[in-house]
């Protein structure tokens, strides 16, 4: 199939030389700070002991696979939410209960790189009732829950090569979307050379469909587009609350080198789709089914332990099946990120090659549907006239931009890599108007509400990828640093800079009165539906089924029950499912046993969790409370005797004389 492109050939030269000398000028060397009186600065980052922040800061892991939260403007740091990787410092990944969330048709995959999370909305606000975040290694996306902020589901993409372009939602939630950033045969399991690339090798679009009461996922419908590089994607607002975008780079359909061979046209794209007529031309039988295996893993109750859906099929929408559902958008070069802004109207890309940041007309791009100003097609889309669609081109952005955020006044915030700074331009004249350092090579910047209808435009992040000198030094490897900006006012300010966790891709931030009330306190022990939980403590127990031990046990402060158990024996597969009884906001235990080869677990008030113990040699192993819970949690122990796997030891348990 060959391919009818308006994009021209370039010299290599142009974009590799540009890279080269920009790099020599500005890497590590950025220009002056500009950080506001120290006083000041503190003032307005303080918040007093006991006093909370105005914001939740939701920061992704990168290469962690993990989600952190932070309140903002302190910068403090409230937690990790493990998603994609096991934690062992809470058990997830290591539990019976959370285990089957990290299954996939790949086998059970311990860690992922977790790239954009992106809050659920109603009316394109941000409503703080869920979070999704996608993995880019082995795609997947998963849903954490802001009442409890646990992962509570997580669903594979099928033939998808890189989920990069996740996990964006639409303005109500209808979808949240992803992408294969890294095209490949879409056949299931192809076997077929490298070098039939263009033949054989396809992208994905997938359009995962939320159930507005539960938030659940459901893979809706994939479209199959051509073989290039999906690199981001984000929902349309009012107008265009009918589309999404997604970024290509690759146009070239370049398998080797891309860094010279993915850099040779003026122009890659924009796909523009209407998601909302895509759907319903699925709805009305277009498409097809193809085999697909994927993993929709998810907790069926209140708790209880995830279970795992296996998905053999899928079905696929190709640009055959309807001419007018899905566009590309000419864009310069090699652009990275799309954003839209607050009224709908603006569409932005981030050529990280290009000298401009090009900004099209939503309506403008409707009337050139309409009238049909095309330059050619690619596999039956159409390719609408770059002249037609944009309406600005924003100059002397700096070299590498990325990504753009809005303060709801105006004016939009562009992250730039390689000059290594922040700049402010106008919506109106398309000009820059202000510009500052960030410390250093920023990837994603996120401005308070910036990608919503209404931004709350009072501070900006700006994640960079390499801390150098802004701290202590800790090695060759330091930790992602990010800063934060004060944007009230006509100029950026920074206030402060601070390490983050893994290396945060993107973040969110939303009004914490929006979620804080909300947040569950405990477990209600009368709705613990987990299968092995304790009603109560004095129901504790063991129970024999051969070779697999089940133990029902029981914590408050401070002691297990049972805390003395005999007659395991060596080849015997223990369960010890504990319930903490305890109806306490924060009082949490834990256990952790000698020889266990996963990790202790930690379980919160009134919640059940599972650890699996093999023992392997006979003696007598202690156990304790992981979690300092109280003025006796050193007391908090007890002991299990491990006879010979022959041994007619009787099974027993007790507490003190119990």
């Amino acid at each position: 199939m060959k391919n009818q492109k308006s994009n021209k050939l370039r010299s290599l030269l142009v974009g590799v030389g540009l890279i080269a000398v920009a790099g020599l000028i500005f890497a590590g060397c950025p220009s002056q700070q500009r950080v506001m009186d120290s006083g000041d600065a503190a003032q307005k980052v303080y918040v007093a002991p006991g006093e909370h922040d105005e914001y939740y800061g939701f920061f992704s892991g990168g290469y962690s696979g993990q989600l952190s939260v932070w309140g903002l403007p302190s910068s403090r740091f409230l937690k990790v939410i493990p998603v994609f990787s096991q934690d062992p410092e809470t058990g997830y990944g290591y539990s019976e209960e959370t285990k089957p969330l990290l299954q996939t048709s790949y086998g059970f995959i311990p860690w992922d790189d977790s790239h954009h999370p992106h809050i659920s909305q109603t009316d394109g606000n941000a409503d703080g009732r869920w979070i999704y975040i996608n993995a880019n290694n082995t795609p997947r996306i998963a849903r954490i829950d802001l009442k409890t902020f646990e992962t509570k589901e997580i669903l594979e993409l099928p033939n998808t090569g890189g989920n990069h372009a996740s996990s964006f939602v639409t303005e109500n939630s209808e979808y949240v979307i992803g992408a294969t950033r890294f095209s490949i045969p879409y056949e299931m399991d192809l076997d077929v050379p490298i070098d039939s690339y263009s033949d054989e090798f396809r992208g994905a679009l997938s359009f995962i469909e939320l159930d507005p009461e539960t938030g659940m996922m459901n893979m809706d419908f994939q479209i199959l587009v051509p073989p290039y590089n999906y690199d981001l994607g984000r929902a349309g607002k009012g107008p265009s609350g009918d589309w999404v975008f997604f970024t290509t780079y690759n146009t070239e359909e370049a398998h080797t080198m891309l860094e010279v061979n993915a850099s040779r046209y003026d122009k890659d794209y924009i796909a523009a789709v209407n998601w909302r007529k895509a759907a319903e031309l699925v709805r009305n039988g277009a498409g097809e089914t193809m085999d697909a295996e994927y993993y929709h893993n998810y907790y069926e109750g209140n708790q209880g332990i995830a279970i795992n859906d296996v998905k053999n099929q899928v079905t696929v929408l190709t640009p055959e099946d309807g001419q007018d559902f899905i566009y590309f958008l000419p864009t310069p070069k090699s652009p990275h990120g799309v954003d839209i802004d607050p009224t709908g109207e603006y569409i932005v890309a981030g050529g990280k090659l290009a000298t401009v940041i090009p900004v099209h007309s939503f309506s403008q791009m409707i009337d050139a549907i309409e009238n049909e100003r095309f330059d050619g097609h690619v596999e039956n889309i159409p390719i609408l006239d770059y002249d037609a669609t944009i309406v600005g081109e924003v100059e002397n952005p700096g070299l590498g931009p990325l990504h753009t955020e809005f303060d709801g006044r105006g004016y939009a915030y562009t992250s730039v890599y390689i000059s290594s700074e922040i700049v402010k331009w106008s919506l109106d004249t398309f000009e820059v108007v202000d510009r500052i350092d960030a410390y250093y090579s920023i990837g994603h910047l996120m401005i308070t509400g910036g990608d919503t209808k209404n931004p709350d435009a009072r501070y900006m992040i700006g994640l960079t990828k390499t801390a150098k000198d802004r701290y202590l030094p800790t090695g060759p490897k330091q930790n992602h640093p990010a800063q934060l900006y004060d944007i009230s006012g006509d100029r950026m300010e920074l206030l402060l800079d601070f390490p983050t966790i893994g290396e945060p891709h993107y973040a969110q931030a939303i009004h914490a009165d929006l979620i804080k009330d909300n947040v569950a306190q405990i477990y209600e022990m009368e709705d613990n539906d987990h299968p092995h939980a304790l009603r109560r403590i004095a129901d504790n127990r063991i129970e024999r089924d051969g070779d697999v031990v089940r133990v029902y046990m029981g914590s408050v402060r401070s002691h297990f029950r049972p805390d003395n158990i005999e007659g395991i024996r060596v080849g015997d597969t223990v369960y010890f499912h504990l319930t903490n009884l305890e109806q306490e906001w924060d009082v949490v235990h834990g256990i952790g046993i000698k020889g266990a080869n996963n990790a202790e677990i930690l379980v919160a008030p009134g919640q059940t969790k599972t650890l699996k113990w093999e023992p392997t040699r006979t003696g007598i192993y202690p156990f304790y409370c992981t979690a300092f819970c109280s003025a006796l949690h050193q007391e908090m122990q007890g002991y299990v005797r491990v006879s010979a796997a022959d041994s007619d030891v009787e099974l027993t348990w007790r507490t003190g004389t119990n």
